[in-house]
């Protein structure tokens, strides 16, 4: 249902206007929805059901894979490197002699984590310029390309013809009289 047709009927409920577009039948169910209305639960009727939420797919992923994987694994290592870090301030705090190994491991889980943001960075990068933003190019740049391709057509035809000419083993004869 468009925005016209909903302009049109301001009265009409959310529940009618969803049901409309699903094809009248309950979202999780598919019992037509007049049959569920009239079910009772405890004596009840569910005259006005209508769901939280209805759940729409995805058009594309925010994130390329390559990106995504990245970023969960960069998120899982600086986790980890404040957990750890927060065990060597607690252990400082305490006394313990577990203090001077979480605070070493915390400062090479710390360079880890610096890494697994930069891998991040690089492999967005990298993403962009293999399969990025298909840009327009101007006017100016697309007769470039297409005079330095007719002069690159040009000489590989030239040198056809001379190679020809060659295999036929004339010195410069185009013809046989």
């Amino acid at each position: 249902m468009g925005t016209a047709e909903r302009r049109r009927a301001p009265e009409e409920s959310v529940t009618e206007r969803s049901q409309a577009g699903r094809g009248q039948r309950a979202p999780d169910r598919g019992i037509p929805a007049q049959v569920r209305a009239e079910e009772s639960v405890d004596g009840e009727r569910w005259q006005g059901y209508r769901t939280l939420w209805v759940e729409e797919p995805a058009r594309r992923h925010p994130m390329p894979d390559p990106v995504r994987t990245a970023a969960v694994r960069a998120v899982l290592v600086i986790a980890v490197t404040l957990v750890q870090a927060m065990v060597a301030f607690l252990c400082t705090l305490a006394g313990s002699w577990l203090a001077v190994p979480m605070v070493i491991s915390s400062v090479a889980s710390t360079v880890a984590a610096t890494w697994a943001v930069v891998d991040v960075w690089v492999t967005r990068q990298v993403w962009n310029q293999r399969y990025g933003v298909v840009s327009e190019p101007s006017s100016t740049a697309r007769s470039l390309r297409r005079e330095r391709r007719a002069r690159r057509r040009q000489e590989r035809a030239s040198l056809r013809e001379q190679e020809r000419i060659r295999r036929r083993g004339g010195a410069g004869q185009l013809s046989h009289s």
